[in-house]
């Protein structure tokens, strides 16, 4: 038995000016593709295509999406015949030029492969399943998890079904259907109702008798697709099943969107600082979610900081703000060096929109050109306010991002994070946590964006649309 492993995974938010590039990819190949799952069955003949993993960020340029798609291409035509195809994606990638690229992956590898050979997708759950893309694929599967806790679960229950499917199964039916429902992922986190319930039917209905898997797709709000909307797929042997349980679950969403609620409380950002100063509650979070660059955000929106730095009690505080990218202000600080002022424009160049280069005169408290994600890291003091600047975009997740710098978070008063629902060490960390309704490429305001290519009717765009009847497609 012999299966392929390959796939192009970003999340890409058409509402930043940010393009992403091949070099904001991490590319695998060879043995270091195999090393990346730890899960493979030994009496398999793996096959190491292609697998590129990006930051989520702006769309990719077709140059990019070109290069990556060819590569696959011209290994799987080399490669040898297949058995069966593991593809590992995150189903929100957005190319300039084109409105639903997986598909257009897919197809393509189609075209060399030809339709008899078994794939199985990996997804993250905020990611789009389009009718193309649900047809070209044998096996398709998400995470039930928001935060994602079970990613690489997920990943293991892919090739696991692929594996079986091939040894004894054979293709099995689909049952996909979507849901005029679009909604972002902070208000859908499985941490609280309805989302929680709601995905704890996906279990039920894979333990049913001629069901192989269940999935539910939030979706992506921040593309303007017409594939963005939340899908179900249940795959399976009983055609009657799988349609009846996909409309299940298609209906009990539909019910709930107007149930579903940010995961945490919300404000301005104004809002949230007052309320987090006047709360005894240390560390305090707060989400700077417009331009968190896990949902696609440019990284470099200055809005909340120009705000910041406008509080003086802000500055009379130890307050932690992670982070904004500006290779530009990190070379100066490092010519500066530690203990220095430096007077930088910082921001606002890549995504100007809320606000253009915020004016600084600090002094560079630290310094680590080793970061393995972000190249340079730098803290720019100004008071109280600890400034994280980077040379490349990157997520502050984990207190050992902050430790690095010099920084302790358990200790600071405000730790303000371009993020939107807290990874999970973040918010075992916190002691209390705001979400900051805050401007930029993934506003979580998704009304003020102005999404014009999404299909209508569709929720929350259209309250009063009428409700739709779900009849799955099947797909064999």
């Amino acid at each position: 038995m012999r299966i392929g492993i390959a796939g192009i995974a970003i999340e890409s938010s058409t509402f930043s000016p940010h393009r992403t590039t091949v070099d904001d990819f991490r590319i695998t190949r060879g043995d270091d593709l195999l090393a990346r799952y730890a899960f493979l069955d030994a009496d398999v003949e793996w096959v190491p295509l292609l697998h590129a993993v990006s930051l989520p960020g702006g769309a990719v340029t077709e140059q990019t999406y070109a290069a990556l798609s060819e590569e696959i291409y011209a290994r799987l035509r080399s490669c040898g015949p297949l058995d069966g195809l593991f593809f590992d994606i995150h189903g929100a990638m957005s190319v300039v030029g084109r409105v639903d690229v997986e598909a257009d992956l897919i197809e393509g590898i189609r075209a060399i492969i030809g339709p008899d050979v078994l794939v199985s997708a990996s997804m993250d759950l905020h990611g789009n399943v389009s009718h193309r893309l649900a047809r070209a694929l044998d096996l398709i599967t998400c995470y039930r998890k928001a935060p994602h806790t079970d990613a690489w679960d997920t990943r293991e229950r892919a090739v696991r079904n692929l594996v079986t499917r091939l040894r004894d199964g054979g293709k099995p039916l689909k049952a996909w259907v979507q849901v005029p429902v679009l909604l972002p992922g902070e208000k859908t986190s499985t941490r609280i109702e309805p989302a929680r319930g709601v995905y704890a039917m996906v279990d039920e209905v894979e333990a049913l008798p001629g069901v192989l898997d269940a999935a539910i797709w939030v979706g992506y709000a921040w593309a303007d697709e017409p594939r963005c909307q939340a899908a179900i797929v249940v795959t399976g042997d009983d055609r009657s099943v799988i349609e009846a349980q996909a409309a299940r679950l298609a209906q009990a969403y539909w019910d709930a969107r107007h149930d579903f609620a940010f995961v945490a409380p919300t404000g301005s950002l104004g809002e949230c600082v007052a309320q987090a100063l006047a709360s005894d509650a240390r560390p305090f979070f707060i989400s700077d979610s417009g331009d968190n660059p896990t949902a696609g955000g440019a990284g470099d929106t200055s809005w909340s900081l120009h705000e910041l730095l406008g509080m003086p009690e802000v500055l009379e505080r130890t307050t932690i703000y992670a982070q904004i990218v500006d290779p530009a202000a990190t070379a100066a600080a490092v010519r500066a060096g530690v203990g220095n002022r430096v007077e930088v424009s910082v921001g606002g160049h890549i995504d100007s929109g809320p606000c253009g280069p915020v004016p600084l005169d600090a002094v560079v408290e630290a310094v680590d050109a080793d970061d393995p994600v972000a190249g340079t890291a730098v803290v720019l003091g100004v008071g109280g306010l600890k400034v994280i600047v980077t040379e490349r975009r990157k997520p502050y997740h984990l207190e050992s991002d902050f430790l690095a710098l010099g920084l302790s978070p358990r200790t600071a008063d405000l730790v303000i994070v371009k993020i939107g629902y807290l990874e999970p060490e973040l918010y075992d960390l916190a002691a209390d946590w705001l979400l900051a309704l805050t401007p930029g490429g993934v506003d979580q305001d998704l009304l003020r964006l102005g999404h014009r290519g999404i299909e209508r009717p569709m929720f929350p765009f259209d309250p009063d649309m009428p409700s739709p009847s779900f009849v799955p497609v099947s797909i064999w």
